[in-house]
């Protein structure tokens, strides 16, 4: 029930908060001549040079798909669904420290600030997807509907996320450490995740390992659905579905518990 009320409060200042979103996005173009245009020449850019580079110049191939864009698609795929995990991650660890002087000056609701993350994470996720599906549709390897699988994924990934951001964001406001040192984990974690290498490329031993990682079986059931254009294996995501879960109403405890000290802290 207190999440619930967290989340009344929440909308209640809901003005507050896409307020805050649209005032981040106007911040970082607003004094660049091209504007808002550079949200969509830089992951043009990124998604040009992927499919040339590797499908026109390297004719990289992804094992047991003959199609020319196949590991264009895969590598796509991974990178940008890991770009929004990383985003919400690498702005949770500091939400609190960023905004110190707000929450000591302003009173509202502090479960605001993750909501602000993950709202501003997705806008620019959702002009960076949405130009690499105008590719697809364009390079004739649009899946068809079961395109629209990914949005229970997508949910899944922003929940864990949002509860693994929320825990750190909270532990490096009294440990400062933490935000560092996850910093450092993230660079491993994403080289542990089969997001610029298929998994069948890796030795036995290695591809069983990946069991133990919550974004392999995300990252890969976006590749199955776009690359293959089947339905993810919703088994696999079981486990990363329940983490998340458990991530978030932990991180929601220790925020009710931990919001009073936070701001001394500060």
């Amino acid at each position: 029930m207190r999440a619930f009320a967290l989340l009344g409060a929440a909308w209640a200042y809901r003005g507050f908060i896409m307020g805050s979103v649209r005032r981040e996005f106007q911040a970082k173009y607003g004094n660049a001549m091209l504007g808002a245009a550079w949200t969509l020449l830089q992951p043009l850019a990124m998604i040009v040079v992927y499919t040339v580079i590797f499908a026109q110049v390297m004719h990289s191939k992804l094992p047991g798909n003959a199609s020319t864009f196949a590991y264009s698609i895969y590598l796509c795929a991974g990178i940008l669904t890991w770009g929004l995990f990383a985003e919400i991650l690498a702005r949770a660890q500091t939400m609190f420290l960023d905004n110190a002087s707000l929450i000591k000056k302003i009173s509202f609701p502090r479960i605001c600030l993750p909501i602000i993350v993950v709202l501003s994470a997705l806008l620019n996720f959702a002009i960076i997807f949405g130009l690499f599906v105008v590719f697809l549709v364009l390079s004739g390897t649009f899946p068809g509907l079961v395109f629209f699988t990914i949005l229970p994924v997508l949910l899944v990934q922003v929940l864990f996320a949002v509860g693994l951001g929320l825990l750190v964001g909270l532990l490096n406001v009294f440990f400062r450490d933490v935000g560092q040192l996850f910093s450092i984990v993230l660079q491993f974690w994403f080289w542990f995740t089969p997001v610029v290498y298929p998994t069948s490329i890796l030795p036995e031993g290695i591809r069983a390992l990946l069991v133990y990682n919550p974004m392999a079986a995300v990252i890969g059931a976006y590749q199955t659905v776009l690359v293959d254009a089947r339905a993810p294996d919703w088994p696999s995501l079981l486990p990363v579905t329940v983490a998340a879960l458990l991530l978030c109403v932990l991180g929601l405890r220790m925020f009710r518990r931990r919001a009073g000290e936070m701001v001394d802290e500060l």
